[in-house]
C-alpha cells in the first residue's frame, strides 16, 4: 500500500522538495486530508488505487459544482481539491514564508496547505479563510483529526480576515482577477502570492512584494487553479454554447495555434479578459482543427480552421461581439511591441487599483 513516504520519495525525485519542508511533508499525512470518495478514487471500492492517488504528486478534486447535486452526463466543474503536492510547494517556495509569520491563506480547500503551514510556523500563525461553509467544516474536522487548529472562517476570501491581521504573507489557492485592495490594508508590509489571470489566459503566479500599503512584483509559473467564485470565467461543452447558429463568414492570414501560445496568449488576456479558448483536434487524423473562442456570457463565439500546410485560414463569428477580431487586434499589438515575453511585464497594485506594466511601472500596458 503506498504512504506518505511514497509521496516525499516522489517528490524529491522531481527535485521539488526544498530541505526547509521536507520535515513537513513528511510528517503531515495527505490522507487526512482526501475523503473517501472523490473523482476517481474509492476507498471502498479499490483502497490500493485511492492510496496510490492520494500518495502520488496529482490533484485530487474534491468537489464538483460547488457540491449541488450533478446529473449523469452533465458538465462537471472542479470547484474545490487538493492541490498538486508539487504546487503547492513551488507557491510555498515563492511566498518565502519565514518562521514566525502570521499567514493568511485564501482558500483553504480540503486543509492540507493549512497544516503544512502550521507545522512549520505554529497555528497561532496560521488563518484561513474558504468561501464554501462545508468545506470550511470539513477542512476544520481534518485540521484536528490532524493534531492542529489554525483559525478557520467561511467568508469570502476577498475580504481577507482582519481578525489576524496584519499579516507578513498572503497565499491564495484561486484564481483571481485582481488583487483586492482588502489584502494590501491587512498586509502592508510582506508578500502576496496568488494565480492570476483573466478568462483568456489565467496561467500564471503573481508575487508581489507589499510596502507601506503598495505592491510590485512579476508574473511567473503556470498554475491552474480553480477560479475566485464570485469572477469565474466561463466554461463549458461546446454543445451547450454553440446551437448551430450560423455566423460572419472571413478569413485570416494568422496561423491559429499561434495565438494560444504563452507569450501571446498572456498579452491578450490583459484586453480579451472575458473570453476563453478551447483547441479541438479533428477525429479524423487528418491533422485539422477548430479553435474555438466563446465570451463568459455565451453571447458571442467565434471559430478559427486550421488545416495543415494551409496559407489562409476560415473564420467565422458570431454574437454582439467579434471575438476573433479582438484577439487577432491583440496578437498583432504584441508583434508590434517586439513579441515580449511575459516575464518581462509586472504588476502594480495601489488605491487606485491595478495596473499591467511592461520593463518599467511607468510604461502602463493594461488596467484590467
Amino acid at each position: 500500500m503506498a504512504s506518505q513516504q511514497e509521496l516525499v520519495e516522489c517528490l524529491e525525485s522531481k527535485s521539488v522538495l526544498p530541505k526547509e519542508w521536507r520535515h513537513t511533508v513528511a510528517s503531515v499525512d495527505r490522507a487526512l486530508f482526501v475523503p473517501e470518495v472523490f473523482e476517481g478514487g474509492d476507498i471502498s471500492a479499490d483502497p490500493e488505487a485511492w492510496a496510490q492517488l492520494v500518495y502520488s504528486d496529482v490533484p485530487v478534486v474534491t468537489q464538483v459544482n460547488d457540491g449541488q447535486e450533478t446529473p449523469e452526463g452533465a458538465f462537471r466543474l472542479s470547484t474545490s481539491s487538493s492541490s498538486m503536492p508539487s504546487v503547492m510547494l513551488e507557491m510555498l517556495g515563492l511566498l518565502e514564508v519565514r518562521d514566525g509569520n502570521t499567514v493568511l491563506e485564501i482558500g483553504t480547500g480540503t486543509g492540507y496547505n493549512a497544516a503544512w503551514l502550521c507545522h512549520r510556523l505554529g497555528d497561532h500563525n496560521v488563518f484561513s479563510v474558504e468561501v464554501d461553509a462545508e468545506v470550511a467544516a470539513l477542512a476544520r474536522q481534518n485540521l484536528k483529526h490532524a493534531g492542529f487548529r489554525p483559525t478557520v472562517v467561511a467568508g469570502d476570501g476577498r475580504h481577507g480576515y482582519p481578525g489576524g491581521a496584519p499579516y507578513r504573507r498572503i497565499i491564495c489557492t484561486c484564481t483571481m482577477r485582481e488583487i483586492p485592495r482588502t489584502w494590501l490594508e491587512q498586509c502592508p508590509s510582506g508578500r502576496i502570492v496568488t494565480p492570476w489571470g483573466s478568462s483568456f489566459f489565467s496561467g500564471s503566479y503573481a508575487t508581489l512584494d507589499v510596502v507601506d500599503g503598495e505592491a510590485q512584483g512579476g508574473f511567473s509559473g503556470y498554475p491552474a487553479f480553480m477560479w475566485d467564485r464570485s469572477h469565474r470565467a466561463g466554461a463549458g461543452r461546446i454543445s451547450e454554447l454553440y446551437h448551430q447558429e450560423e455566423g460572419e463568414k472571413g478569413t485570416t492570414d494568422i496561423a491559429p495555434q499561434n495565438v494560444i501560445q504563452d507569450d501571446p496568449a498572456f498579452f491578450t488576456s490583459l484586453s480579451v479578459t472575458d473570453a476563453w479558448y478551447r483547441w479541438c483536434d479533428a477525429d479524423d487524423d487528418s491533422g485539422e482543427a477548430t479553435l474555438w473562442f466563446f465570451s463568459d456570457d455565451r453571447k458571442s463565439w467565434a471559430t478559427v480552421e486550421y488545416a495543415p500546410g494551409a496559407e489562409t485560414y476560415e473564420v467565422e463569428q458570431y454574437g454582439p461581439r467579434a471575438l476573433w477580431a479582438e484577439v487577432q487586434t491583440a496578437f498583432l499589438n504584441w508583434h508590434d511591441l517586439g513579441k515580449p515575453g511575459r516575464s518581462r511585464f509586472g504588476l502594480s497594485v495601489d488605491g487606485s487599483g491595478q495596473r499591467v506594466w511592461l520593463d518599467d511601472p511607468n510604461n502602463v500596458i493594461s488596467r484590467p
